[in-house]
């Protein structure tokens, strides 16, 4: 059986070394591990992300508080 080579003008050399690596079927639990392992970098990146934002627009947890308390609709027109 013949493999063809990955390549792709939108994937990047990474994203296409990722693909190579897991281009062998592998046990379910492992692809699970391996999913579960993508999805805790991608949410420790979105968390820093947000701290950075929150640090360079000085939003505290008292900002979060003083806009929980309020609202945002708008007031009926009579």
């Amino acid at each position: 059986m013949e493999t063809k080579e990955l390549t792709s003008d939108s994937l990047n050399e990474q994203q296409l070394m990722m693909l190579r690596l897991l281009k062998k079927p592998m046990p379910e639990g492992d692809f699970i591990q391996i999913r579960r392992l993508a999805v805790k970098l991608l949410s420790k990146q979105a968390d820093e992300a947000i701290e950075d934002w929150e640090a360079k627009n000085n939003i505290t947890s008292d900002s979060y508080e003083q806009l929980s308390k309020k609202h945002f609709r708008s007031t009926p027109k009579h």
